[in-house]
């Protein structure tokens, strides 16, 4: 499957939609904010650039999108205040893959502006900022900018897909024979039935792609210029556990209900794999140290909690599955076709709840901030 003309957030405002269904990466990125923003306001003290350049990469549509942008702006503007230096302009580059939903982006400018101004009037500025934002469509596994343009780049709960070359989805690879039959059968991602040679054939798409991304983030950003990087991760050696790869066996526990109902084809099952992989510490920090280009300044690690209802009311287990839902939705549409969609996420999100009732899943997150050498 080409990944990079079929994957994508759902778009648009409706109720499956990424919009929508987005609040825990919100959640996220709002725990890990102070990070971010000590980050950028350490970047800016020591360089004092006229014009600083941002990249949201993995930017997806929606709330989110441009909030953090907002936030980084007041920030770097209320230290240039301290500092008493003029404000720099902003040349903000968003990315996401060509069929992402930029147009939602765009759309949400003015009031975008309009609430930066209003913030203003705390008195830290006088002037409205200058930013200038693009949308940059395009794989990060690879050259999106020219040389030197960055200061900061950041990306949330992106890294943790891995990219169109992956082998994984290619035939013959590591997870199908020679005559193109899956090895690792009933299942769309590692899974205690799995052979070794899957993890070891997500592992090394991880390897490939991660190191290329720093290789080619190590062109685009200056000398000193800092990353913060937000991706879902493990926290140990063993692939199959209570965290992120559960969700995982739970989305294939429900496509095998409706292998037993006769909706789906228990073939069309094993020639389906999640392009998706959960790094450990040691696996992301042994890459930085390989490609070479980056000193690792900050490594955190910590969980969000699920069990809590939105205002409608919906259970834990349906929040997560419309929020897996809204990423997903365009892959598996484009393999099983959209009829079971419905179906397929109602059992989902029961199976998360029956879950959850037994034990705590524990998802694991990782920050990550990275100093260009």
């Amino acid at each position: 499957m080409d990944v990079d003309n079929v994957f994508h957030m759902t778009g648009g405002t409706g109720r499956t939609s990424y919009t929508n269904n987005s609040s825990l990466q919100k959640k996220a990125s709002d725990m890990v904010k102070h990070i971010t923003l000590e980050t950028v306001q350490e970047l800016y003290l020591t360089t004092t650039p006229k014009t600083l350049g941002i990249a949201d990469l993995g930017c997806s549509s929606g709330p989110n999108t441009l909030s953090i942008i907002r936030d980084i702006v007041e920030a770097v503007q209320t230290t240039s205040h301290k500092i008493m230096v003029p404000p720099p302009e902003f040349q903000v580059y968003l990315n996401d893959l060509p069929t992402n939903d930029f147009n939602s982006i765009f759309k949400s400018l003015p009031e975008f502006s309009k609430k930066l101004n209003e913030e203003r009037k705390d008195g830290t500025s006088t002037t409205s900022p200058s930013i200038f934002i693009g949308g940059y469509p395009g794989s990060f596994y690879g050259r999106l900018l020219p040389n030197n343009c960055l200061h900061f780049v950041y990306s949330s709960y992106s890294l943790h897909w891995l990219s169109k070359e992956s082998t994984l989805t290619q035939v013959p690879s590591a997870l199908y024979d020679e005559k193109g039959n899956s090895v690792n059968k009933g299942t769309i991602y590692i899974s205690d039935t799995s052979p070794k040679e899957v993890s070891q054939a997500y592992l090394k798409q991880f390897q490939e792609d991660f190191s290329l991304f720093l290789r080619t983030r190590s062109k685009e950003l200056t000398e000193g210029g800092r990353m913060v990087l937000i991706l879902l991760g493990r926290e140990g050696p063993n692939h199959v556990d209570r965290g992120n790869s559960f969700f995982w066996e739970l989305l294939s526990r429900s496509f095998s209900i409706l292998v037993s109902k006769g909706v789906v084809e228990e073939e069309k099952i094993d020639s389906y794999d999640v392009h998706f992989y959960a790094p450990s510490k040691d696996e992301i920090e042994e890459e930085v140290r390989k490609e070479g280009s980056f000193q690792l300044d900050r490594f955190e690690m910590f969980e969000i909690e699920r069990n809590e209802k939105k205002n409608n009311n919906e259970s834990p287990g349906t929040t997560v599955a419309m929020t897996v839902r809204a990423i997903q939705e365009s892959m598996i549409s484009q393999h099983f076709g959209q009829g079971i969609l419905d179906d397929l996420f109602e059992i989902y999100g029961r199976l998360i709840d029956e879950e959850m009732a037994k034990e705590a899943i524990r998802p694991i997150t990782f920050v990550v901030t990275l100093r260009k050498l």
